[in-house]
């Protein structure tokens, strides 16, 4: 198995309010990875991804050296959800700074070649085959919603004003519900969670190709962080990659 990660503040944004985890079972092919984009003002999104993430993960770490079943991964990964919903909701009632604070949350829990995916908000989830990217989640934001119903065209989506305004968000409310998606990981593929401030600086087409030419994960994701700094940087960025063993293009 092969990870990598990182994160960046970008070229605008005074500070870096996403925040990654990856945890691994070598043993047990067993991996999870977790992304957050945080939103509110001053520092309260930089405290709703961080504790999210960290609650997310505490949740889930004692299950990552056993043998689940898909409906097992679902209903653990919503539970984490509903871990970390309860704890960033319950700081944002205590202090006036962190009120309305919330984040997004993307993870994958992999399992052999099995992968679940929980999303919350416009943090994404794809799977690289070598040869495509496949968007394994969908956004929870006014503007996707838009597109989907047929109001405005995919390019207008990225462009949108409103583009940012999610709909679903992380420690806003007292429960909130995530998307589950079943997907499979062969050796070789790639999987990458991230945060708007990639998907929103270079386009999926470009995001397949930076994939392909990397020799290694950490290769991939330095040139992924490249690319959405030269499209403008406007946010922060933030990269999670997974492989389960032999590149694609070493296979070629």
């Amino acid at each position: 198995m092969e990870y990598f990660g990182l994160t960046d503040k970008g070229r605008v944004r005074p500070t870096n309010q996403d925040i990654y985890q990856i945890e691994v079972r070598e043993e047990q092919q067993t991996a999870l990875l977790v992304v957050c984009d945080g939103m509110g003002g001053a520092n309260a999104g930089n405290v709703a991804s961080r504790f999210a993430a960290q609650r997310f993960v505490d949740y889930l770490r004692p299950s990552l050296d056993k043998v689940l079943s898909d409906e097992r991964r679902q209903a653990l990964l919503q539970y984490a959800l509903d871990e970390a919903n309860a704890t960033v909701f319950s700081l944002a009632g205590r202090q006036p700074e962190f009120r309305g604070m919330g984040t997004t949350l993307v993870a994958a829990l992999v399992q052999g070649s099995e992968v679940t995916v929980l999303n919350v908000g416009d943090s994404r989830a794809y799977l690289y085959d070598g040869t495509r990217l496949h968007q394994l989640t969908e956004d929870h934001s006014y503007v996707e919603e838009m597109r989907r119903q047929g109001r405005i065209s995919e390019a207008d989506a990225r462009t949108h004003p409103q583009k940012n305004l999610i709909t679903r968000a992380v420690g806003v409310e007292p429960g909130v519900e995530g998307d589950l998606f079943e997907a499979r990981l062969d050796e070789g593929e790639i999987l990458l969670l991230c945060t708007d401030g990639l998907t929103g600086m270079v386009e999926d087409e470009t995001i397949a190709q930076t994939l392909h030419s990397a020799q290694s994960l950490a290769l991939a994701g330095d040139a992924l962080l490249a690319r959405a700094l030269d499209g403008g940087g406007r946010d922060n960025i933030t990269v999670a990659l997974f492989t389960r063993g032999t590149r694609v293009e070493e296979e070629a």
